[in-house]
This record gives C-alpha cells, structure tokens and sequence, in this order.
C-alpha cells in the first residue's frame, strides 16, 4: 500500500512538473514574442523618424540651395542695373544730347505739377547748361498750356555730388517735389523691365505666372 501511494504521488509531481515546464514555455514564448514586437516596433519607429529626418534635410538643403540660386540671380540683376547707372553718366559728356534730355526733364516734371512758381534742384555742375534752358523751357510750357511759369534754380542746395545727372522739381515751398533725377527715372524703367531683363539672362520661368 505505501508502494503504491508512493508511485501514485511520484506520477503526481511527475505530471505537475510536466504541466508547470509546458505553461513555463507556453509564457516564456509569449514573453519572448511580446518583447520582440516591442523591439521591431521600435526599430520601425526608429527607421521612420530617421526617414522622416532625411526627408526635412533633404528639403531644406534643396531650399537653401534654391536661395542661393535666387540670391545669385538677384544679384546678377542687380550688377546689370548697377552697370547701366555707371554707364548714366556717359549720357552728360554729349553736351547737345544731355541738354536735349534735361530740358525734356523739366517740361515734364512741369506738365506734373502744374504750379506757377517752380524751384530747380541740380548738379552745381549743370548750373550753366539750366540756366541756358530757363528761356525756352518756358516758353515752351506756355505755348503747349497757354500758362506762365517762373522757374528759379535752387543756388544754395545741389543734387549730392553722386547724381549722375538730371533735375527735382520743388513747388509750395519745397512740400511738393517731383524727382526727374537720371538715377530716378532708372529705377522707374528698372522696375518695369525686370522680367525682360530676367528672362534675357536667364530665359523664361515656365512656373512663373505673373511677371510683375
């Protein structure tokens, strides 16, 4: 009798022993698994966040160098315009052709303000060249507006010594003024031809809509 109540109780730990080691196994592989879809999740949030940063590296090393290309390109533009305000004061040494412009100049800076009393502000330089003009600029004005005009030369304040050239027009005591300077009229015809200067540079910007 104890023989037996002896193997009954062996056959009894043997098989708790058995199912233990089995659920032991069963929870092992479960950990096992479990930790190993952590650590693939991991990694693939790792892999996007590294994907993610190349992407924004890569699209900011692309903008930087779009910058650059516009900055190069501004620049260039810029160097153009620079040139053709250099090359402003070649037009003063032809003494007939300039005298032609300045004249042009005044007339239509009167034309704009239409005011009887006008003060002229120029290159002490030019002093004499507006002096000669005076005479025919008013006659001139009067035979196209039926109307008298006074002009006066400003003989205590000069355009700056770096003005390639032209004239400002000044009325009501100085609170009206029209700038008809060369470097003016310039950046007036540079803000208009931009676009045409771009595109003869550079050739035409098929994203582009508007040239303005």
């Amino acid at each position: 009798m104890m023989a037996f109540i002896e193997q009954e109780a062996n056959e009894k730990a043997e098989e708790i022993d058995a199912k233990a080691e089995e659920e032991f196994n069963i929870e092992k592989g479960r950990l096992v698994q479990q930790q190993r879809l952590k650590i693939m999740e991991y990694y693939e949030k790792k892999e996007k966040q590294v994907e993610l940063q190349k992407k924004i590296q890569s699209s900011n090393m692309l903008n930087q160098a779009r910058l650059k290309a516009l900055k190069v390109r501004e620049d260039h533009v810029r160097n153009v315009l620079e040139e053709a305000r250099k090359r402003l004061g070649e037009v003063t040494q032809n003494t007939a052709q300039y005298r032609e412009i300045l004249q042009l100049l005044i007339i239509q800076g009167l034309y704009q303000l239409t005011e009887s009393n006008i003060t002229l502000r120029v290159r002490q330089v030019d002093l004499p060249l507006i002096e000669s003009l005076l005479g025919p600029v008013q006659q001139q004005y009067k035979q196209k507006t039926k109307k008298d005009v006074n002009l006066k030369i400003d003989s205590d304040n000069f355009l700056s010594g770096e003005s390639c050239g032209g004239v400002e027009l000044l009325a009501s005591k100085g609170r009206i003024k029209i700038s008809n300077t060369l470097e003016t009229r310039l950046e007036l015809i540079a803000q208009q031809l931009i676009p045409e200067i771009r595109s003869a540079l550079f050739g035409s910007n098929p994203n582009r809509k508007f040239n303005d």
